[in-house]
């Protein structure tokens, strides 16, 4: 008997488990769906126009937490100062209108792509230059209203945003470029933005960029107060530190190249005018290509930039061994006049010798001679000069000024040289360090 009743039972628990999945089968989520949105978005029924409540349904301002997930920066540009973004926008609030039934937990939430069916947060990109949606194959945006009446709103954009920059220390610098998103109509009495909590700004592994790293970013607040309220404002701070490998290959070694081929000229012949002078020429013309080639993809800013010193400096180490070779031009020449009025000082003085020898005899010869001898004797003796001891000890031809000139050139514009990059490179990056 016992043996029966449980059998009969295990019988009546199948029909019913066998019911259940007919009537699952049968159902038809799609039509829930459209009769569950023509219910809480029907004429009448929901008006977008009217904000959702506040928290608890109180009569405070509505409450959308925001984050974002950059997917892409294409670029930064110096000259402009803006640099280009492609991002996943999102925004989440509670619309208690939009509330539903869920069919036991198998409804997990609506899905809409029309964003004036609902309520929406008039948020604009108060830094933005320009952008755009993406619409290929189809809008690239949708709007999830879940049962308890929460609604997620995601968006893919591409923007074009100002990003002013401090250049002082090009091409060792870092900027920050900030997004900033505002309410442009609803004051915070009726609308507040919040960073989404946890993980509000995601961005894309492995992100590449032409010549800038991403090292940070910054998420904040910014409300403004203007005349006709104060306004909800997020920003996120994203810190790109330039990578100077570029700017050293294409700009800093070849200057330096430069610079020192200038300095071939010392050690030319000084008669080798041509090659000198086109030697010098040329470094000087390339040098000033390359600074103008530079100050080309820079905006046009007032103050002095760390390039700048250096294409100055090495612009006026270039400039200044053509000028030693000028200088040296002249030492010669003046070198060879000096030669050719010795040469005929000494010239007339034997001239009068051989004369005065053939008027006197031999003794007044002798008395002549022992009265030159006095002379010299008699002649005060020269201070010694610590410079012309120091010069004197270079080797130098015929102890020619010209001479003389290059050789200290050989020695003294290197060590000058040498000095400036210890300065110049120890000041930078201790600002760098600073900045920090």
């Amino acid at each position: 008997m016992a043996s029966g009743h449980f059998f009969w039972a295990i019988f009546y628990f199948a029909c019913l488990c066998s019911a259940s999945l007919a009537n699952n089968a049968k159902v038809n989520f799609r039509e829930k769906e459209k009769k569950i949105l023509d219910q809480i978005l029907g004429a009448g029924k929901y008006d977008a126009r009217i904000r959702p409540s506040g928290i608890n349904g109180t009569d405070g301002p509505a409450v959308v937490r925001v984050n974002i997930f950059v997917r892409s920066i294409s670029k930064i540009d110096d000259v402009t100062m803006e640099y280009s973004v492609q991002l996943t926008f999102r925004e989440q609030w509670l619309d208690e209108r939009l509330k539903f039934d869920d069919i036991g937990g198998r409804l997990k939430y609506l899905t809409l792509t029309e964003a004036n069916r609902v309520w929406m947060p008039d948020l604009f990109f108060s830094n933005e230059k320009e952008g755009h949606f993406h619409n290929i194959i189809m809008p690239n945006v949708y709007i999830r209203i879940f049962p308890y009446g929460s609604v997620l709103y995601s968006i893919r954009i591409s923007l074009t945003l100002a990003c002013p920059m401090n250049l002082k220390l090009y091409p060792l610098d870092r900027q920050v470029c900030s997004l900033r998103m505002a309410s442009y109509g609803w004051t915070t009495a009726d609308l507040v933005f919040l960073w989404k909590e946890g993980d509000p700004v995601q961005v894309v592994k492995n992100l590449h960029l032409p010549r800038f790293t991403l090292e940070k970013f910054l998420t904040d607040y910014c409300n403004s107060k203007t005349n006709t309220g104060e306004y909800s404002c997020l920003k996120v701070d994203l810190l790109f530190k330039r990578e100077f490998s570029y700017y050293l290959i294409q700009i800093y070694i070849p200057c330096c190249m430069l610079v020192i081929v200038s300095w071939v000229s010392f050690w030319l012949d000084q008669g080798a005018v041509p090659a000198r002078v086109s030697l010098g020429v040329t470094t000087l013309l390339t040098m000033a290509t390359q600074t103008s080639g530079i100050n080309a993809s820079l905006p046009p800013v007032s103050y002095t930039k760390a390039i700048d010193v250096w294409t100055g400096v090495c612009l006026t180490f270039v400039f200044g061994a053509l000028l030693e070779f000028a200088l040296v031009n002249y030492a010669s020449r003046s070198d060879m006049h000096r030669e050719n009025m010795k040469k005929k000082r000494r010239e007339m003085e034997q001239a009068s010798l051989d004369a005065a020898s053939d008027l006197l005899d031999t003794d007044s010869n002798a008395t002549f001679a022992m009265l030159r001898q006095c002379e010299v004797h008699m002649q005060a003796p020269k201070r010694p000069n610590c410079c012309r001891s120091w010069l004197s000890k270079f080797p130098t031809r015929q102890c020619s000024r010209s001479k003389r000139i290059d050789v200290i050139s050989r020695i003294t514009f290197p060590l000058v040289f040498a000095l400036f990059n210890l300065v110049y490179w120890s000041t930078y990056l201790f600002r760098e360090e600073e900045e920090d």
